[in-house]
């Protein structure tokens, strides 16, 4: 009996169910360690893209710049990257009492401001580098700076969109609702009918 079991155990038909049953088992080792080096590939990419995102944030920010801060330019309305990558402005938006307004002249002119002295600097279009400031409006005198500004508060509402290098987009907004962040992410920047584009 015992030397029947030795030669039944040694019969081709073991030999290869055993075979096939470590092959088996190789096959699944092996997809496991397939799978789990893909979940590490995917996370080592998702970090890197992380680090990538956070070296070209771009943040925009507007300011008045007093005449202490400003030689020979008195009152400076400014809009400022405070980020670390380069701010693409893809469209700017400048309504006055909910109508949009093309030029600065235009919106001084609504408003009934002066608009002979403006000096002004282009910001659709514009790239902003990383700690840059763009002084996309300039005042020489108080009185007109205080009259625009309170007019900016009630009357003027101005959106401005930008994006990164990887095609991230945020809205800088100066007037929102309460408790609503001064720039807030967005899919895209809008597609701007010629009318409500601002051109300065």
């Amino acid at each position: 009996m015992t030397e029947t079991s030795s030669i039944e155990d040694a019969s081709p038909v073991a030999t290869y169910n055993r075979r096939s049953r470590g092959d088996a088992l190789g096959v699944g080792i092996a997809s496991m360690i397939g799978l789990l080096a893909l979940l590490v590939s995917g996370y080592t990419a998702y970090i890197q893209r992380q680090q990538v995102r956070a070296q070209v944030w771009p943040y925009l920010s507007k300011a008045y710049v007093s005449p202490t801060e400003v030689e020979d330019k008195p009152y400076t309305l400014a809009i400022f990257n405070k980020g670390v990558g380069p701010a693409i402005v893809q469209s700017v938006q400048v309504s006055v009492d909910g109508k949009s307004q093309t030029t600065w002249k235009s919106v001084f002119d609504v408003l009934g401001l002066p608009s002979g002295k403006m000096e002004f600097s282009s910001l659709d279009g514009n790239v902003l580098s990383p700690g840059e400031t763009l002084p996309i409006q300039v005042f020489h005198d108080a009185a007109e700076v205080s009259r625009f500004r309170q007019a900016m508060k009630m009357r003027v509402t101005m959106h401005i969109c930008y994006c990164s290098t990887l095609g991230e987009c945020w809205m800088l907004a100066d007037q929102k609702q309460q408790g609503e962040p001064d720039v807030q992410a967005i899919a895209k920047c809008p597609r701007l009918a010629t009318a409500d584009t601002f051109t300065d």
